[in-house]
This record gives C-alpha cells, sequence and structure tokens, in this order.
C-alpha cells in the first residue's frame, strides 16, 4: 500500500449522535425498515443501533451516561451527524498509511468497535472538520 493509499473499500456507515429514542422512530419510518442491531459499547458509554440503507448503514449513536465522546458532542453542537465511517482492506496498513500521512488519529491502535469490527478514528482538524472512522470486520478464527 502506498503511502497516500488507505485502502478505502466503501462507505461503510454514516454515524448520527441523537439525544432520545425519537430518532428511531424518525428513521425507521424514513427508511420504512427497522433497526436491525442494538449494541452498547461499554468502553465508549455509547448505545449504538444500526439500520441497513442500501449498500450502507445509519449508525444512531446515544450516551449511556452523561460523560462520554456521544454526549459531549451533543451538548456542544447538538444531535447531528458525528462521523463517517469507512471499510477498508486492511485495518493495520491504513492505520500506518493514515499516521505517515501526518494525519492525527485518536487511538494508539485499532480497536474493537460497535458491530464486531476493529476501528480507528482520525481527528476533525486532519479532516476538515469531519470525523472520520476506518473499520474492518473481525474475521472468525
Amino acid at each position: 500500500m502506498k503511502n497516500n493509499n488507505l485502502g478505502i473499500k466503501k462507505l461503510e456507515h454514516i454515524g448520527i449522535a441523537t439525544k432520545d429514542s425519537g430518532a428511531q422512530a424518525l428513521f425507521e419510518q424514513l427508511f420504512d425498515r427497522p433497526v436491525y442491531k442494538e449494541e452498547v459499547v461499554d468502553s465508549e458509554h455509547v448505545l449504538t443501533k444500526f439500520m441497513q440503507v442500501g449498500e450502507s448503514k445509519i449508525e444512531l449513536l446515544s450516551g449511556t451516561n452523561d460523560s462520554n465522546a456521544i454526549s459531549h458532542f451533543i451538548e456542544k453542537r447538538g444531535p447531528g451527524i458525528h462521523h463517517l465511517a469507512f471499510e477498508v482492506h486492511d485495518i493495520y496498513k491504513t492505520f500506518e498509511a493514515a499516521k505517515q500521512m501526518n494525519l492525527k488519529v485518536l487511538n494508539d491502535a485499532p480497536k474493537e468497535g460497535a458491530d464486531n469490527k476493529l476501528i480507528f478514528f482520525i481527528h476533525p482538524k486532519s479532516a476538515g472538520g469531519i470525523l472520520i472512522e476506518f473499520c474492518q470486520e473481525i474475521k472468525s478464527s
């Protein structure tokens, strides 16, 4: 992989910070489909809810307490788009390529996230004001 090639396969999901359960009902009505998966990410104190929309997903995010990144995001900016997530071929190569490109990575290494994924984030200051997540499905052994 070249230093400027992050190995992106596709837009995996759009993360949307929500404050209440009304967002779920709204998105289920908009896309005429239910949330197919709910998962608490204990390490981040976040509840995630996923909807499949075409080849990509919508991830509704809400805090499980007042002291987490989603709650702080909502307090500062209000509910709305939190991040864009891109599926990559090799999360570790993408992580190294991002560092070589001098992008500010927010993690020491890829880590387990929601929806059976390894993930890491790029700081919005390195990405035109947008929080970027890179992810790769964890393969079962």
